[in-house]
């Protein structure tokens, strides 16, 4: 296929368009709040022996936990949440490289992301069913929909070497995170508007009862049709079995050889190693900062004399992350292509070391949106130039879809532990400051291998 043709350029674009509002309304910024409060207003009412209604201005003494009857086991609510996206992150870690390696086989890249696309989509529509009395059901749909974000973004990226030269990679890239950025915080505005209009707010007044619940129940509609609805753009454009592939049979067992083969291919090479090494450390801490960074703020900042305004304070500060890190994507990926992708990350990451030093410190929230708007700034421009250095960094392959899944499965390994070490650090020192600022181990070791990644290939003999 044509390398660089602006139309299907443009296409690929639009699907980080359409995907992001599920990593931020679904992800970050209204389902978690949405869950965390008909949890609670649920075990309030059982705890009360009262109606939801009236245990709403209830208030739960400080050392009761907030749990869920989940198969006849009470578990945390807050922990559930964080097993099933564990859970669903380690399917991903299976699946991934496992159909990637059909896909490449088979050529059918494009097939496989539209499956995983409309499978997270209707995942997400099907959270407006969500009801903690059959909790089970509810989060089975949170678990889907998470499987099909992050396996069609694998062979999403898989397509970037395939449709540019590596010299347009970085500008690509950043384009996509930027647009990414962009679209989901217009659907995140259109939400706020739709949950603020009508006589039952859900953040002025939360219940859990359907009626009231309803104006929210809409917002994870809204993700699905807007995911599947403008990813069309891109699947109007995107080839099809771009190397023309011949399908025989066998087609799971001769998936599995192609994969073998990759990976053989892949252990001969020192940058891509060192690269990809660095990235799971690195990246494991930008991962761990975006999906703890709402509790953070809600437990260490908006809380006591600041609890009234986190109710809006935590959405300013989304909106101030989404802005500057299109912004922040936009940027880094110029300052590559002038002085070095690897130079540019090593600038990224140590700003973060920063980042997670001032976050120990920080106990207002004027001192928290300093914080978001630099978070914002460096983590659209790490992601996009993390993805064009690796795709850059391929050897001569066919097999991008395989290669792609060492880095999808590296992000999702890192996620597991980023979070796990996480929580693990906060049970130990009782005080989730520690949590944050242990996150720049990670950094720290993510800066260091990148001073040892190679300027050119090496080839190493097995």
């Amino acid at each position: 296929m044509e390398k660089g043709n602006k139309k299907t350029i443009r296409g690929w674009v639009m699907y980080d368009w359409a995907n992001s509002v599920y990593n931020l309304v679904i992800s970050s910024a209204i389902f978690p709040i949405f869950y965390d409060t008909v949890t609670t207003n649920s075990f309030k009412a059982k705890y009360f022996g009262t109606s939801v209604e009236n245990a709403k201005q209830m208030v739960l003494p400080e050392n009761v936990t907030v749990t869920v009857d989940f198969f006849g086991f009470q578990i945390s609510s807050s922990v559930l949440f964080s097993y099933v996206l564990s859970a669903s992150f380690l399917v991903v870690s299976f699946l991934s490289p496992l159909l990637s390696g059909v896909a490449d086989y088979s050529g059918s890249k494009k097939r496989f992301m539209q499956f995983f696309c409309y499978f997270g989509a209707i995942s997400c529509i099907s959270l407006y069913f969500f009801e903690t009395s059959r909790i089970e059901l509810s989060m089975l749909s949170v678990f889907f929909a998470s499987i099909g974000f992050w396996n069609s973004l694998v062979f999403y990226n898989a397509f970037l070497p395939e449709i540019a030269e590596p010299k347009d990679h970085d500008k690509i890239s950043a384009r996509g995170f930027s647009m990414g950025y962009f679209g989901s915080m217009l659907l995140l505005v259109i939400c706020l508007v739709l949950i603020k209009v009508p006589i039952f707010s859900f953040f002025d007044d939360p219940a859990t009862d359907i009626k009231d619940c309803m104006p929210v129940k809409y917002c994870f509609v809204l993700v699905g049709l807007w995911w599947a609805g403008f990813s069309q753009f891109t699947y109007r454009v995107l080839p099809h079995n771009v190397f023309n592939k011949k399908v025989e049979k066998g087609l799971l067992w001769r998936g599995l050889k192609e994969l073998r083969n990759v990976y053989k291919e892949f252990q001969k090479t020192k940058r891509l190693k060192r690269f990809l090494t660095s990235f799971f450390f690195f990246n494991t801490g930008v991962q761990t900062v975006m999906l703890m960074a709402v509790l953070f703020a809600k437990k260490e900042i908006f809380s006591g004399q600041y609890e009234e305004e986190g109710k809006s304070g935590l959405i300013i500060a989304i909106l101030l992350i989404q802005i500057l890190g299109a912004a922040g994507a936009f940027l880094m990926s110029r300052f590559s292509i002038k002085f070095g992708n690897i130079r540019s990350l090593i600038i990224s990451v140590s700003i973060w070391v920063l980042l997670c030093t001032f976050a120990y410190f920080i106990a207002t929230p004027v001192q928290f949106y300093i914080l978001a708007s630099g978070v914002g700034l460096v983590m659209g421009g790490v992601q996009a130039v993390a993805r064009s250095t690796y795709s850059k960094f391929l050897p001569e392959t066919t097999d991008h879809a395989s290669y792609f899944s060492f880095y999808d499965v590296t992000e999702k390994i890192g996620i597991v532990l980023g979070t796990f070490f996480f929580g693990l650090v906060e049970y130990l020192t009782n005080d989730l400051r520690f949590s944050v600022i242990s996150i720049g181990i990670f950094f720290v070791l993510g800066l260091i291998m990148l001073f040892r990644v190679p300027k050119e290939e090496v080839n190493v003999e097995l």
